[in-house]
């Protein structure tokens, strides 16, 4: 059985502006151990949905119009919030996006590591201070005897990261979900945080869903991807399979996005006489939909290429795509390898659309 199912999860908000349409029937299963990452562009569904199904999304404005989120066999929408708040950092570890505003600064670390495990009844207080030592130790804080006596703003931005992953697995969880965990973090620490969660799965044995904007973090990271859009999936697979054998416009670009190191225009440096190459940028054309006001069809129809005129009609079904691996599943009417095919243009290096 599968440690997680979401079963066509639909999530609204009724604001003075209209209803938001933020999630609209999204279905996965998360198997035990497995790494699952979710990308797209800022107000996606990404957040919201994991958000919804843990009982975090205030309520009003937001409410849960339909579906399931079975957890070893439990639906969590359905679950006492008393039974929910048990499952919360006991069973399913979170990790937020800020950890500056998701930390207490007025509590010392060593409190709230500790809180994370006394709430659960786990331990006593002082055997909970001893395992906050431990768990800076694990995550990497240099000095965790000293360390765990200071308050977050003592820490620097990887340091209080870490101790938000603390937090997070303190009660050993079958599930970790890491919400846009690197966003605020520069290269070589988002690299030590990376190589840091690989390493906590492994020890742990724990299934991860990673939440971010950033396709490379989520290729050295994830077994599988789910890329999301209007609050659909869009593209859903082995990460193998999706970057080598991307089936949806979107995923394509959003890739295609990404700087093109070996291509680019020459530009003069202040030092006379040089010049370097600058990466080439190219972006998707367009704006996300206005979701007070969903389009009927494909939500990246207006902003697709290859839009046929089935995708301005009627919303495609997630299904396995044609002569693809299995599992690797796209919403789409039309065939991208034979659109690009097609446009030469943009299959190479040209510029996007």
């Amino acid at each position: 059985m599968p440690l997680l199912q979401v079963k066509d999860l639909t999530v609204r908000f009724d604001t003075a502006g209209g209803t938001v349409h933020a999630v609209s029937g999204v279905t996965y299963d998360l198997e035990p151990g497995e790494t699952l990452g979710v990308v797209g562009e800022s107000g996606s569904g990404k957040s919201v949905h994991v958000l919804a199904m843990l009982g975090l999304i205030p309520k009003p404005p937001g409410r849960i119009a339909g579906g399931q989120v079975l957890f070893e066999g439990r639906d969590l929408l359905t679950l006492p919030e008393r039974e929910l708040r048990d499952l919360r950092g006991k069973k399913i570890g979170m990790i937020f996006q800020d950890p500056m505003t998701s930390l207490n600064p007025v509590l010392t670390v060593e409190a709230q590591v500790a809180e994370a495990i006394t709430s659960h009844g786990l331990m006593s207080r002082s055997a909970a201070r001893a395992r906050a030592v431990e768990l800076l130790d694990l995550v990497g804080i240099p000095e965790p005897r000293k360390r765990v006596k200071q308050f977050p703003h003592q820490f620097s931005g990887g340091m209080r990261q870490r101790a938000m992953i603390a937090i997070g697995v303190a009660c050993e969880p079958k599930l970790l979900i890491a919400d846009e965990a690197t966003t605020a973090l520069d290269v070589t620490v988002q690299a030590q945080i990376l190589d840091l969660m690989k390493d906590l799965k492994r020890k742990l044995s724990m299934a991860m869903i990673w939440i971010t904007h950033d396709m490379g973090v989520v290729a050295g990271l994830a077994d599988t991807v789910q890329v999301m859009y209007g609050g659909r999936i869009m593209e859903r697979g082995p990460a193998r399979a999706v970057f080598n054998d991307t089936r949806s416009a979107y995923t394509w670009g959003l890739l295609r996005s990404l700087p093109d190191h070996s291509e680019g225009r020459v530009y003069e440096t202040h030092t006379p006489g040089q010049a370097r190459k600058r990466p080439r940028l190219r972006q998707i054309a367009g704006a996300p939909p206005d979701m007070t006001d969903p389009p009927p069809g494909d939500p990246f129809a207006p902003r697709n290429p290859f839009a046929i005129s089935g995708c301005f009609q009627e919303m495609p079904p997630l299904v396995q795509a044609r002569d693809a691996a299995p599992g690797h599943l796209v919403a789409a009417w039309y065939d991208l390898p034979k659109a690009l095919a097609a446009r030469p243009d943009l299959a190479g290096k040209g510029e996007g659309a």
